[in-house]
């Protein structure tokens, strides 16, 4: 965990990955200290004026966006989760957004895979994403691959990610992502941001 963060507010961007009803009451450790972790730290992000970015998985009625080839969602499409407009979809009120921050809609595990993040993210000048998100292993892992090939900055805050498998994500923080992105808390993050916000 990296004790000397440096985040330029105005470069940077919270994603907010994947915190919808059924995700967290389905797949989060110890779902009450997460969510409330997270709150601080998308409040601090508000304060400092940096900008936070909701990545949600929805699809339209039909569910055209997925293949029959695809293993993973087309148990989501027999299920009817995360249609939209469906409380499934929904991102949990405890970190829901303001009415004029962005929430980006995708259809498979990354939250860049066939969305406009990255356009949005270069339209505003974002060179460091920061990343929470359930699941560790999915749509965090998938997202900081793409990004890292994208030549975003990386911070990741470890314990605003949370993963069905305690082991596996572990694992991920400890032995893989620090290959490609700086590794912290929401409280470090949080320290850093208000340094940055005392300075001159």
């Amino acid at each position: 965990m990296a004790d000397d963060l440096s985040v330029d507010r105005r470069t940077s961007a919270l994603l907010v990955m994947d915190f919808q009803t059924l995700i967290v009451d389905n797949y989060a450790a110890d779902a009450k200290a997460l969510l409330n972790r997270t709150a601080r730290l998308i409040a601090a992000a508000r304060t400092a004026g940096m900008r936070v970015i909701y990545v949600v998985v929805g699809f339209r009625p039909g569910y055209p966006e997925i293949s029959d080839r695809n293993a993973t969602f087309n148990g989501l499409k027999a299920s009817g989760a995360f249609a939209a407009g469906a409380e499934s979809a929904k991102i949990h009120p405890a970190v829901a957004p303001l009415a004029e921050e962005i929430v980006v809609t995708k259809h498979r595990v990354s939250a860049f895979a066939g969305t406009d993040l990255d356009l949005i993210l270069r339209a505003n000048g974002i060179e460091t994403l920061i990343l929470t998100g359930i699941m560790t292993s999915g749509v965090v892992l998938s997202t900081l691959r793409h990004a890292a090939d994208a030549d975003y900055r990386l911070l990741v805050v470890g314990d605003c990610c949370s993963d069905r498998d305690e082991e596996t994500h572990r694992v991920l923080l400890e032995k893989v992502f620090p290959w490609q992105a700086t590794l912290t808390t929401a409280a470090g993050l949080d320290q850093a941001i208000g340094a940055r916000r005392s300075t001159p």
